[in-house]
């Protein structure tokens, strides 16, 4: 008989860090798609985007405001938003890439979609309540976003010459980005062997999977696999991230404790 895996269990710290890392990705994410409200290529579309970064935005206060709780210090969700450095932050280097146009848009949106729907479904099994919580919830508004983003990938990528061209340069723009999801840090090594979280390496394999039969039915061609030096979850991103939250972070810089 096989001994049974051997787990440590997950300090505060852990999971205040776990937390914060997912948070912080549906809520870069969620202020790259709130860019398009007003600005969408049809009043549809608009408000597709704005019912996913409001999905997202819920996400993120969710984790955020448990990390604020159990880190003790006094720190709200609003606190941990807006009131960090850039240096602070570990979302995945991919959601904070700009918008350029909505092909390339649903292209960041598509591949992040397939990643959470595996990442969300084995936190279902989390050791920590509030991530399977989470997760339970996050994985249904999931399987709607990656219908919108797959639906819109197969559509342009097998649609007119131009819209097959500028989805093609989107992916081939935003791949190099995707390691990342796959590549533990040391915060995933920790919630793996702790029980929180999966390695992200396990989900690589349905991922791939699952994009690689929305790719070819949109007839558009996989890049081929590159290594890349950012990774947001290490604290190391790119210059897109300082500049997104120079403005997300504007009024509560400008006014601190300002309420509506």
């Amino acid at each position: 008989m096989s001994a049974a895996p051997v787990t440590v269990a997950a300090s505060v710290d852990l999971r205040f860090r776990y937390a914060v890392h997912l948070g912080d990705t549906s809520l870069i994410l969620a202020q790259r798609l709130g860019e398009w409200v007003g600005h969408a290529p049809a009043l549809e579309e608009d408000l597709a985007l704005a019912n996913i970064a409001l999905d997202l935005m819920g996400q993120a206060r969710h984790l955020l405001t448990y990390a604020g709780e159990i880190e003790g210090k006094g720190r709200s969700e609003d606190d941990l938003a807006f009131l960090r450095d850039p240096s602070d932050y570990t979302n995945l280097c991919l959601v904070e890439q700009p918008n350029v146009d909505f092909g390339h848009t649903l292209v960041r949106q598509f591949l992040i979609d397939a990643w959470q729907l595996e990442l969300f479904d084995r936190l279902q099994s989390s050791s920590e309540p509030k991530f399977a919580e989470l997760a339970a919830k996050a994985l249904k508004e999931t399987r709607y976003h990656f219908r919108f983003s797959a639906g819109w990938m197969v559509r342009l990528g097998d649609g007119t010459e131009e819209s097959h061209k500028r989805v093609q340069a989107g992916l081939d723009a935003l791949w190099k980005f995707t390691p990342e999801l796959f590549a533990p840090g040391a915060v995933d090594e920790e919630a793996a062997a702790a029980g929180l979280g999966p390695n992200p390496a396990s989900l690589r394999a349905p991922w791939l999977a699952n994009v690689e039969q929305v790719l070819q039915e949109a007839t558009l061609k996989k890049p081929a696999d590159m290594t890349y030096r950012w990774y947001g979850k290490r604290q190391q991103h790119s210059e897109h991230l300082s500049h997104l939250l120079a403005e997300m972070q504007f009024m509560q810089r400008a006014y601190p404790g300002a309420q509506w």
